[in-house]
């Protein structure tokens, strides 16, 4: 069941990522419970399951992105913990490649350079 969501993950990375990873960073999609997701050496920053597209940001990017309804927050079932530092994208949010590049971007720094310096979106 897993397969579907770690092609589609693979292939969104691919249209976000289309220059080389210049950074030196090594991402990989792989099976996460029912879904995938994406380790950017070796931690995860996304992942794309049954509730849709999730992200790793930092707070103020969450809050920033909450605000304008973009994302919710990740609760992977129902009563479910939410998970803190993740966001689940808008259907509108995700398909639009400039932006979820962006997304993608951010939370690969994020994940790879721990709090410090996270740089503003724009």
């Amino acid at each position: 069941m897993a397969e579907p969501y770690r092609e589609r993950l693979a292939t969104m990375l691919r249209q976000a990522n289309r220059r080389r990873n210049a950074s030196g960073v090594r991402l990989e999609c792989r099976h996460f419970f029912s879904g995938a997701a994406l380790y950017a050496n070796g931690a995860i920053c996304a992942s794309l399951t049954p509730v849709g597209f999730a992200v790793k940001l930092p707070e103020e990017s969450r809050a920033a992105l909450l605000r304008k309804r973009r994302v919710r927050p990740l609760r992977y079932f129902k009563g479910g913990p939410i998970k803190k530092e993740y966001v689940v994208l808008s259907a509108a949010a995700a398909s639009e490649p400039a932006a979820l590049r962006a997304l993608l971007r951010e939370s690969i720094w994020y994940v790879t350079h721990g709090k410090q310096s996270v740089p503003v979106r724009q």
